[in-house]
């Protein structure tokens, strides 16, 4: 939005031609990505910082509170009725501060957000019901995942019937060379199934990574902050071509949403450090997850995701393993056996007597090289 007006400021067209105003020739710099993905970033991080508190007393007030499943530690017992759906902080600042300094005529730019808020709606259902009908465990399994569904084949319906890209007709799966014949297609069926499988794959397993405090937002600042330069990267033609990616253009305003994402998270950890004033419950993680898988699709990325996020695939493993192993050996035995002491993975090593915060520092720590491999993997193209 302020793209439109400060661009009016400096620019004026006369007669047919367009001339640059000196007394605001200094603004010229809204024209540049980087610029307007600073200050997102700046101001998505001033939004949760001024209004974080106002929304933990309007929590409060309304006993937003988080229920604790029964199998978890005493020390998660302890945090029972902490206000939750902070995730609705995260959600508003990255919204504001994305229309406030993005170029609003990028259909990829609205899919992200449109995204975002999809999945943060099945979340806050599941949130609500959770906190009203005092239920630990929210909507059943089919629910959300119908709910994750319907978000996944909105987007991939709007990729190819609103979209001018190349997947108008058949879906690129790889980098096209320069001849016609050297583009390789997916089926579009088969890239929908694809679509599903990253989005629905990324949305829980940031869901299943919130279980302690600042674990998620912290993990999740690291990885968009990874995310932000490789849509800047794949948005340039310049670098795209230098580091043999697939050019996309249409991108560009994605690096503004990420941008608003890594200020939004920033932000949000403030409150959400040990010990933690406010969750995000999966009104955030939900929604996280979802801009994360979504902005990987837009850029043709989702390969890196499992690098870009690698604790986040860790922890979804973990738990996928756990429940496999544990089918599989009371099939076999008629008894039940664990790989971990308990599922998702940090509460496997907080059962093994690691404190939380130690959890959490040693995870984020991973996570740094986690996302430091993703990026390394540019000039090794």
């Amino acid at each position: 939005m302020l793209y439109y007006f400060l661009y009016q400021l400096v620019f004026r067209e006369y007669g047919g031609a367009t001339s640059e105003s000196y007394f605001f020739k200094g603004l010229n710099v809204i024209q540049y990505v980087t610029f307007r993905t600073a200050m997102a970033t700046a101001t998505a991080l001033l939004i949760s910082l001024l209004f974080g508190g106002k929304v933990i007393r309007k929590l409060s007030a309304l006993k937003v509170g988080q229920e604790i499943r029964e199998e978890l530690s005493a020390e998660h017992q302890a945090k029972k009725g902490t206000p939750t759906m902070g995730g609705v902080l995260i959600i508003g600042a990255v919204f504001l501060s994305t229309i406030l300094w993005a170029r609003l005529d990028s259909i990829f730019l609205w899919l992200a957000l449109g995204a975002t808020l999809l999945f943060g709606a099945v979340g806050f259902a599941d949130d609500y019901i959770k906190i009203v009908k005092k239920r630990s465990l929210g909507l059943t399994g089919r629910q959300k995942l119908a709910g994750q569904l319907i978000t996944a084949a909105a987007i991939w319906a709007v990729l190819y019937f609103l979209t001018n890209y190349t997947w108008n007709l058949s879906i690129p799966f790889i980098k096209a060379t320069a001849e016609p014949e050297g583009i390789s297609y997916l089926w579009p069926g088969v890239y929908l199934i694809f679509i599903i499988f990253v989005l629905l794959g990324a949305s829980n397993a940031v869901n299943l990574t919130d279980g302690m405090d600042g674990l998620a937002t912290s993990i999740t600042f690291v990885a968009m902050s990874a995310l932000t330069a490789l849509t800047y990267v794949a948005s340039d033609k310049r670098w795209a071509d230098y580091l043999d990616m697939t050019h996309n253009p249409s991108s560009a305003e994605l690096t503004v949403f990420c941008g608003a994402m890594v200020g939004a998270s920033l932000g949000f950890l403030w409150y959400n450090a040990p010990p933690a004033e406010v969750f995000m419950g999966d009104v955030g993680s939900l929604a996280i997850g979802g801009a994360l898988g979504t902005v990987a699709i837009l850029t043709k990325q989702e390969f890196l995701l499992p690098f870009i996020g690698g604790i986040f695939i860790i922890e979804a493993a973990s738990v996928m393993a756990q429940v496999s192993f544990f089918k599989f050996t009371k099939r076999t035995s008629g008894v039940g056996k664990r790989i971990f002491l308990q599922a998702p993975l940090h509460h496997h090593f907080q059962l093994a007597g690691w404190k939380e915060p130690k959890i959490v520092f040693r995870f984020l720590i991973v996570a740094i090289l986690f996302a430091l491999l993703s990026l390394s993997t540019l000039k090794l193209r």
